[in-house]
């Protein structure tokens, strides 16, 4: 360490008296997200005048422009014109005082290349580390700025802190793929990328939905591929033929790469193979095993069509297309996808049959491997590294692979124990298109993946040896965008990125800690204009049904909300009512709820249908059979049909909710009709699990209504039933994929099981 440095290192240890854990004046310290590696803090504070000067080290052009960085995000928070002067360091350079220093570290002065070193004094300010060590430190100052009142002086609490990342990969995806997203949106995410320590941006650009990259020698792919038939409410036509989409100039990835760059950030480009190219073979059909035609999907899915793995065009096609990427993107990385690749078309397409024999391959599972190393060799050949899905494991791994493990931690083992590089992204933590509060109106089949759950993550599997955790470059948050258009994917992200930088950075402390930076974390979230998610009021008591009269009471608010209710459909506004107290209701009403923030932000809007339950009179049947009667149906259908507008194809009996009546495995419905037998008088919950669409009644009355999901679900109604037999029908249909119907009851004296069949009667004769 330079002599310079240590007597900076001793007039900050010198004054006051070492502490940890305590601002001059609070009682907590500056709440820094991701947490520093280690902060000491002292008291005292520097105070920013308009006089305050930016020195950067002379000769060093990337450190000025930081230097200029850090100057304009001052001025923006303090209206202050901080100049920013050059300055020669010498081995006893003395510092000015009412300066900011910026100075430049070689590698191993720091342990880590993007290291910093900041220490804060009542005199100046110096900032050591590379340019990059340097840049982060700067986000550090960024969060520590501060003043009391209005009228008090701009303010650094004195400290220092030894500053490095866990992790050299601390990244996040951002699918444009299903949502095309603008130039300057996606600048912004790179700011609030680099704000918390984040240095990678994954950025998704082609899917089944849409082509988001120009390709000189492929115009079809933006020309067709970029763009198709707006069918939702949030896909806003853009072009003049009424079509959703857009695409990236090449010129505007290089603008955006730029921009990256300068943010420290690193931009990963994936361009999707062999599956989830619907957009691509929409554009150049003799790309796929059946010669098309295609159109660019509407549908979000997996989807049969991929490129053909036989056809040697297509590995022209790609290596062309990626030539174009590498030349835009400088990144060592370059995603391939590789997940989620049907086989169907493989299985019978004659050129890829051939290919699997000529090559000696044993599956489709490993023409996938072949199709990957293929890949690889063109990337590697060019000085670029091939990243994958854990999918790519499947069949084989190709020599110099790194694998991103999504489905749990498995892909992440396996391949650091045969020495592969590996990026963390299970489901269960990352995927921030998870919703992350509970909420009635949300597809129950997603999992909720709160803050705290997020920030429970360990990138590094604890079953790897010290040598194979070396392999583990970090973790990646995934913003995929079926349910999150632009303006959606703050209130995705946020706040579970500030969770994942925290873990990349400087590991997980504890949740209490990070919780109660994250109070005042929010309001900088503000300051930025960040509409991240606030959580939505959520109920006391969770019971929705009920016999005379229910109490709605709602939890404490999100941190200075207010909840705002309406009770005759509406959706809550600013001027609803507000909520001061509980809700009686002696009829029944759909509550709707939402909480506001002071600022423009707000939470989702809840819905709570509260039910007055009628007692069902049991009914008499004459003659009674166990089981149940059927009829099935064949048709394609989106959602459950009109049952009376169809005619059966066959009709039968059953034991119970049997799929295995059926004629055929796809595209067929079936709807059991029967008598349900109920020990006591009481409230019954009924559920259905089904994939697709399912729907139960008692009597007359829909109880459960799953309908529409397309995906497992597993949903509930009550019901309020007198001791004996009540009619029950369920409703079922099957378009394609999983077929599951699993119908569950719990009730006065019965704990929640199945509805087998000792509980089910039909009338002797039918159907």
């Amino acid at each position: 360490m330079c002599p310079r440095h240590c007597l900076l290192l001793a007039s900050v240890m010198g004054f006051g008296q070492t502490w940890v854990g305590a601002q001059p004046g609070a009682s907590v310290p500056p709440a820094i997200v991701p947490c520093p590696a280690e902060p000491k803090f002292v008291n005292g504070q520097f105070l920013i005048q308009p006089s305050t000067s930016i020195l950067v080290e002379a000769g060093q052009p990337n450190v000025r422009a930081v230097g200029e960085y850090l100057a304009e995000c001052l001025r923006q928070v303090t209206g202050y014109k901080f100049p920013v002067r050059d300055q020669r360091l010498e081995q006893h350079t003395t510092l000015p005082g009412d300066c900011i220093l910026l100075a430049l570290r070689p590698r191993g002065w720091i342990a880590a290349d993007e290291g910093y070193v900041l220490a804060v004094t009542p005199a100046y300010v110096s900032l050591d580390g590379s340019p990059s060590g340097l840049f982060h430190g700067v986000q550090t100052l960024r969060q520590l700025l501060t003043r009391g009142e209005e009228t008090a002086p701009w303010q650094f609490p004195a400290l220092l802190i030894r500053d490095q990342p866990r992790y050299s990969w601390r990244g996040m995806l951002l699918d444009c793929g299903r949502h095309f997203m603008t130039k300057d949106f996606v600048k912004r995410y790179i700011d609030l990328l680099a704000y918390h320590k984040m240095n990678v941006l994954h950025w998704h650009l082609t899917e089944d939905q849409g082509w988001r990259v120009e390709i000189k020698k492929y115009p079809k792919l933006t020309e067709i591929g970029a763009w198709r038939q707006a069918t939702r409410e949030d896909e806003r036509p853009r072009d003049a033929a009424g079509r959703y989409g857009g695409f990236y100039t090449q010129d505007d990835i290089r603008e955006i790469v730029a921009y990256a760059q300068s943010r420290y950030v690193t931009i990963v480009p994936e361009i999707e193979m062999p599956g989830h190219s619907l957009a691509a073979l929409a554009s150049y059909p003799e790309l796929s095993c059946t010669g098309g035609p295609f159109k660019v999907s509407t549908e979000w899915g997996v989807f049969d069509d991929v490129y053909c793995a036989g056809n040697d065009h297509t590995f022209e096609f790609l290596q062309d297309v990626l030539a174009e990427v590498l030349d835009l993107f400088p990144s060592e990385f370059i995603h391939i996808g590789g997940d989620e690749v049907p086989k169907t078309r493989w299985k019978a397409c004659p050129k890829c049959q051939a290919r699997i024999k000529a090559e000696g391959l044993k599956d489709e599972n490993e023409l996938q491997s072949y199709f990957v190393r293929r890949i690889e060799k063109f990337l590697n050949s060019n000085g670029r590294r091939l990243v994958g899905w854990d999918e790519i494991l499947e069949g084989g791994l190709a020599p110099n692979a790194t694998v991103q493990s999504w489905r749990g931690m498995q892909g992440a083992v396996a391949a650091a124990r045969t020495g592969h590089d590996v990026i963390s992204s299970p489901t269960s933590h990352c995927y921030l298109d998870y919703p992350q509060f509970p909420n009635p109106a949300m597809p129950g089949w997603m999992a909720v993946t709160t803050l705290d759950k997020t920030y429970s993550l360990e990138p590094t599997p604890a079953e790897l040896t010290p040598e194979q955790a070396r392999h583990v470059l970090g973790a990646e948050g995934n913003m995929w965008t079926e349910r999150a258009p632009q303006d959606r994917v703050d209130h995705m992200v946020f706040p579970r990125l500030c969770a994942l930088a925290e873990v990349t950075w400087s590991g997980s402390s504890q949740w209490s800690d990070f919780a109660t930076r994250m109070k005042t974390h929010y309001q900088r979230l503000d300051a930025l204009g960040v509409h991240y998610g606030v959580p939505p009021p959520q109920l006391v008591k969770p019971e929705l049904a009920f016999i005379d009269v229910a109490e709605v009471a709602f939890t404490e608010p999100f941190e200075g909300g207010e909840i705002r209710y309406t009770r005759d459909g509406k959706e809550p506004t600013p001027e609803s009512s507000r909520y001061a107290g509980p809700l009686r209701l002696t009829d029944s009403a759909v509550v709707k709820a939402r909480t506001f923030l002071p600022t423009a932000n707000a939470s989702d809007i809840v819905e709570f249908p509260f039910r007055k339950l009628v007692p069902h009179e049991p009914v008499t049947v004459a003659s009674a059979a166990p089981g149940l009667a059927y009829a099935y149906f064949e048709g394609t259908w989106e959602r459950l049909p009109d049952f009376g507008k169809v005619t059966p194809a066959a009709t039968g009996t059953a034991t119970g909710f049997d799929l295995g009546v059926r004629k055929r495995d796809d595209n067929f419905a079936l709807r059991f009709t029967g008598y349900v037998e109920v020990p006591a008088d009481g409230i019954y919950t009924f559920y259905l699990n089904s994939d697709d669409g399912s729907r139960l009644l008692i009597g007359s009355e829909v109880v459960v209504d799953n309908d529409g999901l397309h995906a497992a679900a597993e949903l509930s109604g009550q019901v309020l039933l007198k001791a004996g037999r009540h009619p029950i029908t369920v409703e079922y249909f099957q378009a394609g994929g999983e077929r599951r119907l699993d119908v569950s009851y719990e009730g006065p004296g019965i704990a929640k099981q199945p509805l087998l069949a000792a509980k089910l009667w039909r009338a002797r004769g039918s159907p």
